[in-house]
């Protein structure tokens, strides 16, 4: 069988689940011909008016017309922002796949706020590409809560929805305690300091102005934390924020860390506090699991489903509530390793092998 694997422009995200399943593929059915078609890459921050005409060229049409022409067996689209390929592959005759990460920017355009230079173009091109899944044989939702989304937002029947979980990469892990120490020792970290990790956009959506009057509380009962923000800064809604209430010293930020360093983190983190209103799925989750590290997290959205019972799950819109769940983490050394043990257990089920099967099994099922 030959698979064609759609893969988008490079995306930190989208080449996560791109790697991993084409590895789990390639793990449990070797013989298969799986083919990678990557569209040329653009500067995704350019101001060039000529670059983003091509950028456009590159995406609507040059791309999807090679897809087209590939002699596979099936098409598979990793990421439902490429979605509208779907109508160019609806003449081949040949099953189409489709991976939805989440609707978000559909359902809450809010979250796009300050993040697009031209919204009304982006938001029309967004909903064209997005739509394109309506034309779809299968759509793979990472979540149920991706999956209901789908429902309110497309044209689809529900036999053509799977949920296949995403996973984790196995680089992620419990490290010894002499490189978690040594990774705290760099930034200088007090002994016996309860360091809080966050990892992952700035949209409004994330929520880190919550985190922040959380931590503020924590400062305020004399409690010695530091609060670590890893990928994209703070705002500057956030910055002043900070500044106001004189936590610059307590509050780092670590810019884009490789895998290796991002491992690190996790691991010289207490706990990772990630209360977002909104999430497709929340990978960040299961790399703090995976790495020992235990997670505050959202009661809505897909976060629940994510971590089951080896997290603590809170109202996003509460800061007392994030608050009261770091005091009582940083308390209670027993709660702590069992929330963190049973962590290290659940993510067992989250392996690019299991995705692979699954993904699998959906493949045959659409040949026969």
């Amino acid at each position: 069988m030959r698979i064609a694997l759609v893969r988008t422009m490079p995306h930190f995200s989208m080449d996560v689940y791109a790697d991993g399943l084409i590895a789990g593929l390639k793990a449990i059915h070797p013989s298969w011909e799986i083919i990678e078609l990557v569209p040329q890459a653009f500067d995704r921050e350019t101001r060039s008016l000529t670059a983003r005409a091509q950028k456009a060229y590159e995406r609507f049409w040059r791309f999807p017309k090679e897809v087209q022409q590939q002699p596979v067996d099936v098409f598979h689209i990793v990421d439902h922002s490429d979605a509208h390929i779907v109508r160019w592959l609806r003449k081949t005759g040949r099953p189409v796949v489709v991976t939805c990460h989440d609707l978000i920017n559909i359902l809450y355009p809010e979250n796009l706020q300050g993040s697009v230079r031209l919204p009304i173009v982006s938001d029309r091109l967004g909903r064209y590409s997005i739509q394109g899944m309506e034309y779809a044989d299968a759509i793979i939702t990472v979540s149920s809560e991706t999956a209901k989304n789908v429902d309110l937002a497309l044209n689809v029947n529900r036999d053509r929805v799977t949920i296949i979980p995403n996973a984790v990469d196995p680089l992620f892990h419990p490290l010894p305690e002499e490189r978690s120490q040594a990774f705290r020792d760099r930034l200088n970290v007090p002994p016996d300091t309860f360091c809080l990790l966050n990892v992952g956009g700035n949209h409004p959506r994330k929520n880190l102005t919550t985190i922040l009057k959380a931590f503020n509380i924590l400062k305020q009962k004399g409690l010695s934390v530091q609060f670590w923000k890893v990928s994209d800064d703070f705002t500057d809604e956030d910055k002043r924020f900070i500044q106001i209430n004189n936590c610059e010293d307590s509050i780092k930020y670590l810019g884009y860390l490789d895998k290796t360093s991002l491992v690190q983190a996790y691991n010289a983190a207490d706990v990772l506090v990630a209360p977002s209103f909104h999430e497709g799925f929340g990978i960040t989750l299961l790399e703090a699991m995976s790495c020992g590290t235990p997670v505050i997290t959202s009661n809505v959205s897909a976060m629940p489903e994510v971590v089951g019972d080896a997290g603590i799950l809170v109202d996003p819109k509460n800061s007392q509530a994030i608050a009261d769940a770091v005091c009582w983490l940083q308390s209670d050394p027993i709660y702590y390793q069992k929330l963190r043990e049973k962590g290290l257990k659940r993510i067992q089920a989250f392996t690019w092998e299991n995705v692979a099967e699954k993904t699998l099994e959906l493949y045959e099922s659409l040949l026969s």
